[in-house]
């Protein structure tokens, strides 16, 4: 399995056009033949390509320097030069392309098979041919290729999930995960047993299914990188929806609820303005379950809806989904 790398930076390089030729027409039988120099061809581009096949920027981990070709010289008796192939980079749906001197966004490829020029290919230069007048008959000069365009980049992928789970470090997310969906994330009982985003398709009927992300847990912090933070929360953006996941059996759930908000409005903040549910995880660990009574309606006097559930065994779970999906309905009904 190839590694997950969701950020890279690259340089790219157009190809340059060809030189344009100084030629003279010569045959048997004509003597003063005029220009007959041809123009270089174009060089290549650079074009990224979104691929829905890709879903890690490993390729790019350690290759980091690409060049389209260069365009071919022209030749005698008005003969175009070849023009350079372009090179054709595929990245994962929803890679975010910036100029990394500027921090510009050159583009965000969000749909599959669209395609964004990164660097355009020199002109070619024009042979003499091109320059002859009723004044200069026999000129004996021509264009050189113009270079291609070449520039650092920086690559972000931003997961395309419907929802995304959310919540501390071993929280229950990615047990939850594979409970709704076919994905097995690792699992384990310590914290950021998640290293990396994973997917899964919850199908609740033939009409009805979505995407769902498990991302990296939250610590205080986060926004500014600590932990694994920043790989979490630049997945969570492109969700339309939110599931936080609560473990029913911490010290204080509320305390963990807002420390994850906390950081999410300080890292963007429309984040905690979409559209979320509440799972209070883990809850067969409980022997009296009423002392969820006072965070189940504190939370839902914050509007939240608030599921008690058990990833582990099941419970609670598919009422969960129905909330979530009505969730994304309202989700795609905002944007």
């Amino acid at each position: 399995m190839a590694r997950f790398v969701d950020r890279v930076k690259i340089h790219v390089k157009a190809g340059d056009g060809g030189h344009g030729c100084v030629s003279f027409r010569r045959e048997k039988y004509v003597p003063r033949g005029g220009p007959d120099g041809g123009d270089g061809g174009d060089g290549g581009d650079v074009i990224l390509v979104a691929d829905p096949q890709l879903h890690t920027l490993y390729d790019f981990y350690h290759q980091v320097h690409f060049r389209a070709e260069n365009g071919r010289p022209g030749m005698g008796k008005k003969m175009k030069g070849r023009d350079g192939e372009d090179l054709v980079l595929r990245v994962p749906v929803g890679t975010v392309v910036r100029d990394a001197e500027t921090g510009e966004i050159l583009g965000d490829l969000v749909e599959p098979g669209q395609r964004l020029v990164v660097a355009r290919g020199g002109r070619g230069g024009r042979g003499n041919a091109r320059f002859a007048t009723p004044t200069n008959q026999a000129p004996r000069y021509a264009e050189p290729g113009r270079p291609g365009e070449e520039r650092w980049l920086i690559l972000e992928l931003k997961l395309i999930a419907d929802v995304g789970l959310v919540g501390l470090p071993n929280a229950g997310k990615s047990t939850l995960l594979s409970r709704i969906s076919a994905a097995r994330p690792k699992i384990a009982d310590y914290p950021f047993t998640t290293l990396q985003p994973n997917l899964g398709v919850v199908s609740l009927s033939d009409e009805r299914s979505f995407v769902v992300a498990d991302l990296p847990g939250l610590i205080e912090g986060a926004h500014k990188g600590v932990g694994l933070g920043l790989e979490f929360l630049r997945h969570v953006e492109r969700t339309r929806a939110l599931c936080q996941v609560i473990d029913a059996t911490s010290e204080d759930p509320l305390r963990d609820f807002e420390v994850v908000e906390k950081e999410m409005a300080l890292y963007h903040p429309e984040l905690p303005r979409k559209p979320r549910a509440i799972a209070l995880n883990k809850i067969d660990l409980l022997a009296d379950r009423t002392v969820l009574d006072p965070v189940r309606r504190a939370l839902e006097e914050k509007g939240y809806p608030v599921h008690l559930i058990s990833a582990a065994t099941g419970e609670g779970v598919r009422d969960l989904l129905e909330t979530l999906w009505r969730l994304i309905i309202r989700g795609k009904e905002d944007e």
